[in-house]
């Protein structure tokens, strides 16, 4: 079973450093983080990138979809976008292990993630946390990688997200962390699934959390519960 520490750092340390970068992943580390969080999509031409939206004009001086831009005009004019792999040499080297997002655009759900699956089998020899709100993503990360926990993403728990995450294989489901009642994480833990948090960025709330049953938080400040780690259970 996957060993998780209470604060998972999401996108690196994204209120101190730029999201889904090498310096965030970096700077994560140096805050003593043990785990980070980070998306995966692919680019015009297929190669697995670190990167949350689906257009590039949030975070980079370029315009429109990520999925239309090809890798070398992205190094060009966004040279501060990782490839996964490179995201993966750094983590393994700073003994980080990784929870990857499948973010597939629709109908490249498949390609999404057998692309990401593909690099992260060839460079990690440790199990991944692998997790989406794309089932299909899930279904192929159980086809290609049985042995890694694979997590259900959820904007908030329902009467059937138990029944949802436990036909795809999954043992962690993660919900929006405002919509996660006492009751609704009893359920999930009553059918042996794991509940994860995100994004969570107060002290107050973060242990509220944990002290209800939740068993780690996604934080844009991995320093959050400085001191403090919880083994999943």
């Amino acid at each position: 079973m996957l060993e998780l520490p209470a604060i998972i750092g999401h996108r690196g340390a994204a209120a101190f450093a730029p999201e889904n970068t090498l310096e965030g992943f970096a700077l994560a580390a140096r805050l003593g983080c043990a785990m980070v969080e980070f998306d995966t999509r692919l680019t015009a031409d297929g190669v697995p990138i670190v990167f949350h939206d689906d257009h590039l004009d949030r975070t980079t001086a370029l315009t429109g979809p990520v999925a239309a831009c090809p890798l070398a005009q992205l190094r060009r004019h966004a040279p501060q976008v990782p490839i996964l792999a490179e995201v993966l040499d750094l983590c393994r080297s700073l003994g980080l292990a990784v929870n990857i997002e499948i973010k597939p655009d629709r109908g490249a759900e498949a390609a999404t993630a057998g692309a990401a699956l593909r690099v992260a089998r060839d460079l990690w020899d440790r199990p991944v946390l692998v997790s989406s709100f794309a089932p299909r993503a899930l279904a192929v990360a159980a086809e290609q990688c049985p042995s890694w926990p694979r997590g259900l993403l959820v904007g908030r728990v329902t009467a059937g997200t138990a029944a949802r995450a436990l036909t795809l294989g999954c043992e962690i489901v993660a919900a929006e962390h405002s919509r996660l009642t006492a009751e609704r994480i009893t359920i999930l833990k009553k059918h042996d699934l794991r509940v994860l948090a995100y994004t969570v960025n107060r002290t107050g709330r973060a242990d509220h959390l944990l002290q209800r049953g939740v068993s780690a938080l996604f934080s844009d400040r991995p320093d959050l519960l400085a001191g403090k780690s919880a083994a999943m259970s």
